[in-house]
């Protein structure tokens, strides 16, 4: 299964690119939403997004937003990982086409637990 990670801080991409590949995932990086488009316009769709909310150049619900208005993309689950933590942001996130929601700080067991819900990995 193939999977992207798009988080502005190096470090979170590096944390849940290995966590992704420990899974099974192979991984690639985007550092914004746009950054995230041109890779999978060149790649080809994956089969999950780990999405953060809070990016420049391109928000990640702007990313979900833009993917789910492209059937090329139905497929991938798209999993938003942030530290907004509002209501009104996990409901807009569902609504613009987020499978699952995760607020940081995360554990393995909790982004494993969603995946497990998502059906792509077994807890």
């Amino acid at each position: 299964m193939r999977a992207i990670v798009i988080d502005d801080s190096k470090a979170m991409r590096v944390i849940l690119s290995q966590l992704l590949r420990e899974l099974g995932f192979d991984v690639c990086d985007a550092c914004d939403g746009a950054d995230a488009i041109a890779k999978l316009a060149n790649t080809g769709a994956v089969d999950l997004a780990l999405v953060d909310w809070n990016m420049p150049v391109m928000a990640g619900i702007d990313f979900v937003r833009n993917v789910r208005g492209s059937d090329r993309y139905s497929a991938m689950r798209i999993m938003m990982v942030t530290t907004e933590s509002e209501i009104e942001n996990v409901q807009q996130a569902l609504a613009a086409g987020a499978d699952e929601y995760v607020m940081k700080p995360f554990t393995r067991e909790i982004i494993v637990e969603k995946l497990g819900l998502l059906g792509i990995v077994r807890g």
